[in-house]
């Protein structure tokens, strides 16, 4: 899985969400990396539910040929005491699966208490520590949404988690 001739490799990160799914690319040459881009994409609210999950499906395939990544990463859903809530979330997260998978592209999936550990160094971290980590670690991101903020953090989270893998193989 690493890059032996240390070619840079862009990894897409995503954070499901049916009203807001925030994304993130980064540029990884070994043990740095650097920002590529991110942003949101947000479906119409008052369209219908498969609609709503299309134009998601559709805006990660124009960031995946928009900046071609070789790598995504997804977070995990995380339990709502609203099934009703979950189980949509589970819906936006697939599109999340499902559009780079189509692209061809591997999708490591990571917890949100794994992510925020990577990043902030707790698994109980809340938004505002996650924004605060990506701006130190990124700097050149500039402001971001909470969205994007988390879909950085995932990103980064597989950068980290797959050097660690492949030092282990090695």
């Amino acid at each position: 899985m690493m890059n032996a001739n240390r070619t840079p490799i862009r990894i897409l990160g995503l954070d499901p969400g049916l009203r807001r799914t925030g994304w993130g690319v980064l540029s990884v040459e070994g043990s740095r990396m650097s920002h590529v881009a991110h942003g949101v994409i947000a479906p119409d609210e008052k369209a219908d539910f498969a609609w709503r999950l299309l134009q998601l499906f559709e805006g990660i395939g124009a960031v995946i040929a928009q900046y071609r990544p070789d790598e995504a990463a997804v977070e995990e859903v995380f339990l709502n005491t609203n099934a009703q809530s979950t189980l949509k979330l589970g819906h936006a997260r697939a599109a999340s699966l499902i559009a780079p998978a189509q692209a061809g592209l591997s999708v490591a999936e990571y917890s949100t208490r794994l992510v925020k550990k990577a990043v902030v160094g707790t698994g109980a971290a809340d938004k505002s520590q996650i924004g605060f980590m990506i701006a130190r670690l990124l700097p050149t991101a500039g402001k971001t949404t909470a969205d994007a903020a988390d879909a950085l953090a995932v990103a980064i989270t597989h950068a980290n988690l797959r050097q660690a893998n492949a030092r282990r193989v090695a």
